[in-house]
């Protein structure tokens, strides 16, 4: 019998860095543990990471899926309000907004094994 999946945040399940090039704003999305990486491959999509950034004027999303590190880069375009010589952003090397995509919402199966999922309080306390 599965187990019904379990919605968390994705921060439970990955980390996140971030960086800049211009207006350029580059997110990458990394499984702590391999066996999550169907989850982050299902459901952190491109559309996903655009409507996080809509606010900010993103005009694309590209996502590039690195297997072998269990990752995902995103390049999102025209995120940085002009990058970092013409922002007037109090981040304008968006090395914060890596934490907007980790806010997400995913759904993870309970049934992965011991360790799959970090207890409810833990994934509170992140």
């Amino acid at each position: 019998m599965t187990a019904a999946p379990r919605r968390t945040k994705l921060h439970a399940i990955a980390h996140g860095r971030s960086g800049d090039k211009g207006n350029r704003l580059n997110v990458n999305v990394i499984a702590y543990d391999s066996r999550h990486w169907p989850v982050l491959v299902e459901q952190v999509t491109a559309e996903r990471v655009a409507a996080l950034f809509a606010h900010r004027g993103v005009t694309e999303v590209r996502r590039y899926e690195l297997p072998g590190l269990a990752a995902l880069n995103f390049v999102i375009e025209d995120a940085l309000e002009g990058g970092v010589n013409s922002s007037l952003g109090v981040d304008t090397h968006g090395k914060c907004l890596s934490y907007l995509v980790l806010g997400l919402d995913v759904q993870v199966p309970v049934d992965m094994g011991d360790g799959a999922l970090p207890p409810l309080a833990l994934q509170n306390a992140r």
